[in-house]
């Protein structure tokens, strides 16, 4: 058993080592670069973001770890663009569904991640008293990103309906913009009901360091 401190060193490289191999892959040879760097974007702020406020604000290592799974959500959709990841094809075939749905799986982590990192912000600055009214600010936090995110796509929309057909991934579908955000809804309350108890018991040890 090593000390917190070298178990905290060793957890942070390996978040690194696996942020940095997708990355790599993820970049080199891309179905389209314009559609990649759309895509991986909100993964590589998100790190920078992390990476400032490491020292001042350290995140739960839960936390942490939702937002490599995230990381590489994004970045797995931005090198094959969402519309043609293998993964979503081969659901799609084995299930008869009409589209590849691994973007939804991007949409329900929009929700779902988000939610934690909202969640940590309230609870640790102690911005809302009561739990329910936090748990119902985070909900609505995670509806705003994903707002936000369809307000951005219907730009790409305007600027280039090239970029648009890869970058939204609607395939044809009419409710794609009130799918995604249902999506994201259900991974926020997802996130909340089942992860909340752990989620507490790391906020509480971090806070006794």
């Amino acid at each position: 058993m090593g000390t917190p401190g070298t178990r905290e060193r060793v957890l942070t490289a390996a978040w690194l080592v696996v942020f940095c191999a997708v990355l790599a892959w993820s970049v080199f040879r891309p179905k389209d670069y314009a559609t990649w760097l759309l895509e991986a974007l909100p993964a590589l702020a998100g790190v920078a973001v992390l990476a400032a406020t490491r020292r001042t604000f350290p995140l739960t290592p839960l936390a942490y770890l939702l937002v490599l799974v995230h990381a590489v959500i994004l970045m797995v959709g931005a090198h094959y663009t969402y519309a043609d990841v293998p993964a979503g094809e081969w659901f799609r075939e084995a299930f008869g569904l009409a589209r590849n749905d691994y973007d939804k799986l991007g949409h329900l982590a929009q929700g779902f991640v988000p939610a934690i990192l909202a969640r940590e912000i309230l609870a640790r600055l102690r911005v809302v008293a009561s739990a329910r009214w936090r748990d119902f600010f985070v909900v609505c936090v995670c509806l705003a990103i994903s707002a936000v995110y369809e307000l951005i796509e219907w730009l790409v929309a305007l600027v280039s309906a090239q970029a648009a057909e890869s970058f939204l991934g609607t395939q044809g579908y009419v409710w794609d913009t009130q799918s995604d955000m249902a999506w994201a809804f259900a991974g926020a309350l997802l996130a909340l009901g089942l992860l909340g108890r752990l989620h507490d018991r790391q906020i509480g040890r971090l806070a006794s360091d």
